[in-house]
């Protein structure tokens, strides 16, 4: 993945001028390039429209490129840049810097006046913006402070994460959980407003998959599982249970052969539909999640598109992400927590420590016991995400959250889980939550947080509700008022 760098400037200061503009415009790239997490790719520097919109389009046919930083070094008129900022689908921001830190009091003249006009050449470049309604992001500031590239690196990221939901394709094995309403959606305006492709195949085209695996990938692959967690007795060679592991190796075989045979990168499973599967996939589930793929139990696609989508966006920042649900809580006042946890399936990308590989009964699907990872997850700062569709567009919530060490022990919860104190408490966070009509499955990320989901949902044209330590009920109802006459004009006039 690539962001590109683009300098605007004009003929009218001379070619000794744009020599310069070039020289710095080069380093500021390099010196920002090297704090991104992607590579930095500096373009000549613009002085017409032609050359402007040429880059524009350039971009938007490169799939590496996944967005465009902008800075006007000098003075760039800005009727230049209508054609190409019209053109433009790939998101943008905007940076106002200049070269230098400090002013040369002492030296300071007109050729270093001329050279330097950021200060104003960046305002004209801010007008046809929003006179354009170009969406994007402005940072401000000299690429010296940490802030700075951090924000950036930040937009990047969701830059990122827009790109592969715009590319992304998700397989769905069976319909979703019968007469649940959230799961649904709009599949054909998920692919107009995201690009991601969502279909469904037939769970038994899955089992043929699991059904044809070689018998030592399954044995290379269970000695994997004993290298990597604690197995649980039974599991282990010569113990009771010991086919159950090596089924669930089976599963997590035949799943990665389907899903990378197709090019999906996220998928759904259904407790209702297991066709002639002898377990509800977990272990499978959850080593795919770790793996970056994004995963929605009960159909639920659209918390699987979010949770790829934040995998992405996360990539190589400590903490994990993982599909989670709220499940219940803990009311003592002054106390409130919320458990969050799922049947089977939350990623250890999140956990503690060393997750135990254990084997429990299952009181749904019908199936046989399945295996499944059991751990605590990690302390810290996260937040949890949902996505829904709220028929005339789609709308994402999130909730900063403080997850926490359990009270006491869980000695007979045999499911991975994690406990948290959302922000800024638990009645207004619920109430919050609720009002919005949020789902119950989100995502939990302690690697992304609001200012990429913020990003994010600015690319796509998303609304986006947060609920933080600023949150109030009264206020949080009012933005949801202004929300909905925002969204509903914007939709009328589209």
């Amino acid at each position: 993945m690539k962001i590109w760098f683009l300098t605007g400037s004009q003929g009218l200061y001379g070619e000794d001028t744009l020599r310069q503009v070039a020289e710095q415009s080069g380093e500021i790239a390099r010196r920002l390039g090297e704090a991104l997490p992607f590579e930095l790719v500096w373009y000549p520097v613009l002085t017409d429209a032609a050359a402007i919109r040429g880059v524009c389009l350039e971009a938007n046919a490169d799939d590496e490129c996944v967005g465009l930083i902008a800075w006007m070094h000098t003075f760039s008129p800005a009727k230049m840049w209508i054609a190409g900022l019209d053109a433009l689908r790939k998101p943008l921001l905007h940076l106002h810097t200049q070269a230098n830190r400090e002013l040369p009091w002492a030296t300071i003249d007109m050729d270093f006046m001329n050279l330097n006009q950021a200060a104003h050449g960046d305002r004209e470049f801010g007008y046809i913006q929003s006179r354009l309604g170009v969406p994007r992001k402005t940072v401000a500031g000299h690429v010296s402070d940490p802030s700075v590239a951090a924000r950036i690196t930040t937009w990047a990221r969701a830059a990122a994460g827009r790109a592969e939901v715009g590319s992304l394709r998700l397989a769905r094995f069976g319909d979703n959980m019968r007469d649940v309403a959230v799961t649904e959606g709009d599949k054909v305006e998920a692919q107009l407003r995201f690009g991601v492709s969502v279909n469904t195949y037939g769970v038994n085209d899955l089992v043929e998959a699991v059904n044809a695996t070689a018998d030592a990938d399954v044995s290379a692959l269970v000695k994997e599982y004993v290298d990597l967690y604690r197995i649980a007795p039974e599991l282990r060679v010569g113990g009771d249970r010991h086919d159950s592991l090596r089924y669930a190796a089976r599963i997590e075989l035949g799943l990665r052969h389907f899903l990378d045979g197709g090019g999906f990168k996220a998928f759904t499973t259904n407790f209702e539909d297991l066709g002639g599967l002898r377990q509800l996939p977990g272990l499978a589930v959850q080593r795919l999640m770790a793996d970056g793929y994004g995963f929605g139990g009960e159909g639920d696609w659209k918390t699987s598109v979010l949770l790829r989508t934040l995998k992405v966006m996360g990539a190589g920042l400590p903490g994990g992400t993982s599909f989670m649900e709220d499940y219940t809580y803990h009311l003592t006042p002054g106390e409130e927590l919320i458990l969050g946890a799922h049947m089977l399936e939350v990623c250890p990308s999140i956990a503690a420590g060393t997750p135990s590989c254990e084997i429990h009964p299952l009181g749904i699907g019908g199936r046989e016991d399945p295996v499944r990872l059991v751990f605590d997850a990690a302390p810290g700062p996260a937040v949890v995400a949902g996505l829904a569709d709220m028929g005339e567009r789609f709308r994402l919530v999130a909730n900063v959250i403080d997850v926490v060490e359990p009270p006491e022990p869980l000695p007979s919860l045999p499911v991975a889980r994690a406990v948290w104190r959302p922000r800024p408490d638990l009645r207004t966070s619920t109430e919050s939550w609720l009002t919005a009509g949020a789902p119950h499955h989100t995502v939990l990320s302690a690697a992304v947080g609001v200012e990429e989901l913020t990003d994010f949902a600015d690319m796509l044209g998303v609304e986006l509700l947060v609920i933080d330590e600023d949150t109030t009920p009264r206020r949080f109802a009012k933005e949801l008022r202004w929300n909905q006459a925002y969204y509903r004009l914007a939709q009328a006039l589209r």
